[in-house]
């Protein structure tokens, strides 16, 4: 057992950890392969809002009767919990992660002023000293009050309506307002940052020189959190940052249960959130972001690309700037290639439109993203919206709805020419949604497992660009992390 150095005394109490003397001694079961010495027990008090926790939110998360009936909440919670702990890992299969952690838990003791964590069988490499990284309890605590407010306020009270467009987005920007993300004080300064964790070193340091510039121009970051073109552009601005001696720079996170064990949040980001869903996940980009830029990456980046173009190219918001610059070094010119030409070939050229490619010039990079965010700003100004969240950007319903990635629900979607281009973005936005899952998330992996490949069908001319698409980023080794054969959890199938 371990013990606490002090009583709950706030932010100065320090987090005690001790390798656990049962997996000291206990034989490996075939559920846990990761060495016992790798295993650590802990007590963890919170930092952050869930100081300051109500007696309601305590007994949620205390009582045993309650905690029953909430058992897929918990759940989810100890799976992002681990998925926290694991940072750093090289594992990007969330099913192996979660099998090869099996025995790791988390239990919630009561005290006066809120609670505390005992974390058992944990990854070591959280620790050091015996006491767990300062980042690390800080995502963790993160992680405790998202989940707890998705699954005790968000999909629970009648206030919000997830089956309505307009109900969707409030409880988006109430997880946000509640993780503390909304300042009405910021100028706009916010770049989203999207591209693949399966990157090479020239595209992974391309990503730390254009955040480098970014961070001189005072411009705060916003990725999926994980490794990759997630942390590269992190890593660059905060040392922009801090040569300009930048004071309370921020590093966003913004991720999802099924997403987050194989893309752990790195150590850059300071502020972690963690979104019910992709669907409400990248609504939280969007609305969050006041430009963004996209580097070379795999299916993740492609589906996001699609939702963003899916949003641009709706009539209905034809009056908001929303800038989207493609970037990367020169050595992938031809990857933003095979994505320009496959934008073009599937959705039109008016697809074209709302992108810029601009390869191999990171300053180049900031200075349009500096000079894009200042019209940005005049446009939120004339229009009435708000610099913190864009409330009047239009986001079809069909974007907002979770799609469930089974093989039935893949096979059914439509993707034929004759669609209206933005509606057609959406359904291939699910396609690259459905690929993302059964590459990485335990639930999508298990299915193919079980159910051999997803058949994603479609009008001859986009089944053709899509599996060219597809096999360029196979050869390219973006799919997976190096290290491991990838074999395709999809099959293109012309109708």
């Amino acid at each position: 057992m371990t013990t606490s150095a002090t009583p709950n005394t706030g932010s100065t109490e320090s987090n005690e950890a001790a390798s656990s003397p049962a997996s000291q001694t206990a034989p490996q079961s075939s559920a846990s392969s990761a060495s016992s010495a790798s295993r650590v027990d802990a007590r963890v008090s919170p930092r952050g809002t869930l100081e300051l926790l109500s007696q309601r939110e305590i007994d949620i998360l205390t009582n045993a009767s309650l905690a029953a009936e909430r058992s897929e909440m918990f759940e989810m919670f100890r799976r992002c919990a681990l998925a926290v702990l694991n940072t750093g890992n090289e594992e990007d299969n969330a099913d192996a992660i979660f099998e090869r952690f099996a025995d790791f838990s988390v239990e919630f003791t009561r005290r006066t002023r809120g609670l505390k964590l005992m974390v058992r069988n944990a990854p070591k490499a959280a620790f050091v000293n015996g006491k767990m990284i300062e980042g690390v309890r800080e995502h963790l605590f993160a992680a405790l009050r998202d989940i707890v407010y998705i699954g005790t306020e968000i999909e629970t009270s009648p206030r919000y309506n997830l089956t309505d467009s307009a109900g969707i987005t409030d409880a988006v920007f109430h997880l946000l307002r509640h993780a503390r993300l909304l300042n009405p004080e910021l100028r706009p300064n916010l770049v989203v940052c999207w591209g693949g964790h399966s990157i090479s070193r020239t595209e992974y340091d391309y990503t730390k020189k254009v955040g480098y510039h970014l961070g001189l121009r005072g411009l705060d970051i916003c990725t999926g959190c994980g490794p990759g073109a997630m942390k590269g552009p992190m890593k660059g601005a905060s040392i922009g940052h801090a040569k300009q001696r930048t004071v309370g720079a921020r590093y966003i996170g913004l991720t999802e249960p099924g997403i987050i064990a194989a893309e752990s949040p790195n150590p850059m980001v300071n502020h972690l959130v963690i979104m019910p869903d992709i669907e409400k996940r990248l609504e939280a980009f969007v609305r969050l972001g006041h430009c963004i830029i996209v580097f070379p990456g795999g299916a993740g980046t492609a589906e996001e690309v699609l939702y963003l173009l899916g949003i641009l190219m709706d009539p209905a918001n034809a009056h908001i700037q929303l800038p989207l610059i493609f970037t990367g070094p020169k050595s992938s010119a031809a990857y933003f290639e095979k994505l320009d030409h496959m934008i073009g070939e599937v959705l039109g050229d008016a697809a074209r439109q709302h992108y810029q490619i601009l390869v191999g010039d990171p300053k180049g990079v900031a200075r349009r993203v500096a000079r894009s965010i200042k019209e940005v700003r005049n446009q939120r100004r004339k229009s009435g919206d708000a610099f913190y969240y864009n409330w009047k950007l239009h986001i079809p319903s069909a974007h907002q709805q979770p799609f469930p990635a089974t093989h039935e629900a893949v096979r059914e979607l439509a993707l034929r020419k004759d669609m209206p281009a933005h509606e057609l973005a959406v359904n291939l936005r699910r396609v690259f949604s459905a690929i993302v899952s059964g590459n990485v998330k335990a639930d999508g992996i298990r299915r193919v497992r079980e159910q051999g490949p997803f058949e994603i069908r479609g009008d001859a001319a986009i089944a053709q660009q899509l599996d060219e698409l597809l096999r360029a980023f196979v050869a390219q080794k973006r799919m997976k992390l190096p290290g491991s054969d990838y074999e395709p959890c999809y099959r293109v199938i012309a109708d």
